[in-house]
């Protein structure tokens, strides 16, 4: 029942997750208990199990899915109370890993390997944007607007080659251009197919390109192309990044600028400042949490 719900109102690849969280993580652990036996301890008792086999995040999304099929449960008269927001929350693993980007010879490399029209588009929306993929396969002309200079990021393509609007309200925005990115952008429109859902980078057909085909057909050839490469377990040269490598190059490209965390973050897309921190947080210095230290010590000494 549940999941029949989030089908009438979520993109195919969210419902996909949900039946996934269900059918390998919730039924298998809990399946067998009433909605009446889903007490405080028993939740504690999976979340505590769902961390130790399937690690923190996974624990974090299956709870929210359990969540949300309890709610459910409640408006149907199935059960009267939803225990899972009283447990204690996981926690959110943090790791020391940085973003893997190129560096910037690297880059320039890339730049200066990349020839057609198409895939300078491709390339520069992504490192001058900071567009995921899903954003640069959903983008239309009239998403950009030439004369302000601005991208609108106002829908993406799921896996499934579906438009649909960003997954989170920060991830409707409206991104500064360039004249880099500008005038690649006004070379393909005079060559770009015209096609009916007005799409900056169609398909052959004129639907959506698959992301898959923009990584063998344009970011990977480009790379190798530039000798930007590392050897596979064979021993072949094969491109060293995938198209997220040029986002988050984008990001450090505007630390660099001196754009502060804010304005990062919502470019990016992000849902909050502290996940720009999260992931870029060693370019930029200290975090919050470190500056409201600091702020706390200032003002001690101000009344000492």
């Amino acid at each position: 029942m549940w999941i029949q719900r989030a089908e009438r109102g979520l993109e195919r690849s969210t419902v996909t997750y949900y039946r996934e969280h269900t059918n390998l993580h919730i039924v298998p652990l809990i399946g067998n208990l009433r909605l009446s036996r889903l007490t405080i301890p028993a939740l504690s008792a999976f979340r505590d199990q769902l961390i130790d086999t399937r690690g923190a995040d996974m624990a974090r999304r299956v709870l929210t899915s359990l969540s949300g099929i309890i709610t459910n449960a409640r408006r149907q008269g199935l059960c009267t109370i939803n225990n899972v927001g009283a447990i204690e929350r996981v926690k959110r693993e943090r790791s020391d890993r940085r973003p893997t980007m190129p560096t910037r010879d690297e880059l320039r490399a890339i730049l200066a390997a990349t020839q057609t029209p198409r895939d300078r588009v491709v390339v520069a929306l992504a490192l001058f944007a900071g567009l995921r993929g899903s954003e640069i396969r959903g983008l239309t002309w009239s998403d950009v607007d030439h004369k302000a200079g601005v991208i609108h990021v106002r829908r993406r393509a799921d896996r499934y080659n579906h438009l649909g609007l960003p997954k989170s309200k920060a991830g409707t925005r409206d991104i500064p251009t360039g004249a880099l990115l500008l005038n690649a952008l006004k070379t393909w429109r005079v060559a770009c197919p015209v096609n009916e859902l007005d799409l900056v980078l169609p398909a052959a057909d004129g639907g959506i390109e698959q992301h898959v085909r923009i990584l063998r057909h344009v970011f990977w050839p480009i790379q190798i192309a530039a000798g930007v490469t590392l050897e596979d377990k064979s021993g072949e040269l094969v491109a060293r990044y995938g198209l997220h490598a040029l986002r988050h190059a984008a990001a450090a490209t505007w630390i660099e600028a001196g754009f502060n965390a804010k304005q990062i973050c919502t470019w990016m897309g992000h849902s909050s400042v502290q996940m720009t921190f999260d992931c870029y947080g060693y370019l930029m210095g200290a975090s919050p949490e470190e500056e409201r230290a600091k702020l706390d010590r200032l003002a001690l000494r101000l009344v000492e």
